[in-house]
Parts: structure tokens; C-alpha cells; sequence
């Protein structure tokens, strides 16, 4: 199954400033978090962010204000965001079945928003470079356990050109060109 741009939302987890700090290749995983999230901005794939407990770990970093400022964002205390009625009818009126998720930390919030999105019926796909956890065991181990359940693993640059689908499209010619500078 390929992820389409007019079936996915992106669920950006957790991605705040005394978090994000200490996330093992924090800076790297953010980096790719805004590029696909700019893409999904370009393309109108709703983009919905979650805080947890903002008091305590602070607000969205700033590398992603700009896409805070045109997405949902929705503060949580359960580690999934499925716990939480606020997200789950945001998410259920936007009635898309695809889910592309990046975030913090794999291993605890991504990972269980992951599995019960999946159970609740939804195709799940996990950002493997635009997440991150304290440490890279934590992350690795997170992935092996999604994909043994069954849930897709995949690069930010796939979403993106899935999304996409076509390179003779004007979409395509304007996200090329930051493509290309981005690497």
C-alpha cells in the first residue's frame, strides 16, 4: 500500500523543547519532522501536534512554530493521544485512514499512539528519521516491536515522494527544489 496525500494526516508527537533536548540525534530527527510536516502543509495533509504535559516539558520547539501555527495542537497527559477525546474526534473528523506519525519518544508516546491507532482500524505508518527516543536502544527496540505488529516503517523522504506521486506535477518542481537543499 502506498500512503496518498488525499488519505493521510501527519500526527506530530511530542516534539517539545526540554524533551526534544536530550533526544538521542534530537536535532537531526526535528530537522526531518519539519521537512515532511512543510510538505504535508504544501500538499493540505492536516497536521496534528500533541504536548505533553507543555507545563513541564514546554511548548512545540520553535524549529516547528511555523508549523504549529498552521496545524491542530492538542496538550495531552496519557502518553497515547488515542486516550485523549480531544484528539480522537479531531482526528475522527478529518476521516482520513492513512496515519503518518513522528515524535517523541518512540518508545513510549509514538509507540503506543501507533498501536492504538492501528486497532482502532487506521493504516499506520512510523517516520523512522523523524523520531526519537533518549536512547537509540529504546528507539530501535520500539521499531522492531511496531513493525512485528504489523505497522509500517518507513523514511520521511518516502512519505514524500508517495505523497507526491508524480514529479511532472507544480507541487513536485516547487518541494524539489527546498528537496534538493535539504540535503
Amino acid at each position: 500500500m502506498l500512503i496518498q496525500a488525499n488519505l493521510s494526516a501527519l500526527v506530530i508527537i511530542d516534539v517539545q523543547g526540554n524533551l526534544a533536548q536530550v533526544i538521542d540525534q534530537g536535532a537531526a530527527a526535528v530537522a526531518r519532522i519539519k521537512w515532511l510536516a512543510e510538505i504535508a502543509s504544501e500538499l493540505q495533509v492536516p497536521r496534528l501536534i500533541t504536548e505533553q504535559y507543555p507545563r513541564g516539558l514546554g511548548p512545540t520547539v520553535g524549529e516547528l512554530s511555523a508549523i504549529a501555527e498552521r496545524a491542530t495542537v492538542l496538550q495531552k497527559s496519557h502518553f497515547s493521544a488515542m486516550q485523549e477525546s480531544d484528539f480522537v474526534t479531531t482526528l475522527t473528523q478529518l476521516g482520513k485512514p492513512q496515519i503518518v506519525i513522528c515524535g517523541m519518544e518512540t518508545h513510549v508516546c509514538v509507540l503506543q499512539t501507533a498501536v492504538e491507532l492501528q486497532a482502532a482500524g487506521y493504516q499506520v505508518f512510523i517516520v523512522e528519521d523523524g523520531c526519537g527516543s533518549r536512547r537509540a536502544s529504546d528507539k530501535q527496540a520500539a521499531l522492531r516491536r511496531l513493525a512485528a505488529l504489523g505497522i509500517q516503517r518507513v523514511t520521511s523522504e518516502m512519505v514524500a515522494f508517495e505523497w507526491l506521486h508524480d514529479s511532472a506535477t507544480p507541487q513536485f518542481k516547487q518541494i524539489s527544489k527546498n528537496w534538493l537543499r535539504a540535503l
